[in-house]
């Protein structure tokens, strides 16, 4: 993996600064702009490139949630990792419907950030564990009341390549879940191939995208 490049998207200047302070010495990710709201936002992507953008939700105008909705459809290519201080279910399930790969609340420390700024510009998720923890808490909650049966998406898929995207969307590597499944490796390899050519998605993020949209996480 190349350089990558990372905007900070926060209201509050002070804290902008402080992302930037924490990244500066990292010598793989250069922070190459910033903005404090949604509108402003917008307007950078015009101007630079971006791999990765930190994105808060509460932001005056135009808030994080409709933002990341735009980026999702003018600028695909950048990844969205949320920043911020909700760690409610409906904030983290509207940020990853919104298009976010990853969601990191603002008390975590510089080595997660790092790591997570750097799974996300791979192309995968990247949680908080407390985020982790509230998303399969949510899992559970709709398993015991409708099973599978919570799927929107006209394209058919087992239960099983279900219970595959769930835990891929949970961030289980293939080890973690063949042996939650009882199968093995080779198999749920097998399976993450099927799901990425079946839906259409090129990595580990667009499950995670298909999976939040579709109502299985």
């Amino acid at each position: 993996m190349g350089q990558i490049r990372v905007m900070v998207a926060d209201d509050h200047k002070m804290f902008r600064e402080g992302v930037k302070a924490l990244l500066e010495k990292e010598k793989q990710i250069t922070v190459v702009s910033e903005a404090s709201n949604g509108e402003e936002v917008m307007q950078r992507l015009q101007e630079k490139p971006v791999d990765v953008i930190l994105l808060d939700i509460s932001m005056e105008g135009m808030n994080g949630i409709e933002t990341a909705k735009k980026i999702s459809s003018q600028f695909p290519d950048v990844n969205i990792l949320a920043l911020s201080m909700h760690s409610e279910i409906n904030y983290i399930t509207s940020m990853l419907e919104a298009g976010a790969t990853g969601y990191i609340l603002k008390n975590t420390g510089k080595d997660e950030m790092i790591a997570a700024i750097k799974t996300v510009a791979a192309g995968d998720s990247y949680f908080s564990n407390e985020v982790s923890s509230k998303l399969i808490q949510n899992l559970n909650k709709k398993s015991q009341q409708n099973g599978t049966k919570g799927q929107k998406s006209d394209i058919p898929l087992t239960k099983r390549e279900i219970e595959i995207l769930q835990l891929i969307a949970l961030e289980y590597s293939n080890p973690e879940i063949a042996e939650k499944l009882f199968i093995s490796i080779r198999t749920v390899d097998t399976h993450r191939r099927n799901l990425l050519e079946k839906l259409g998605v090129k990595n580990t993020a667009g499950l995670v995208k298909y999976a939040i949209k579709n109502g299985l996480v």
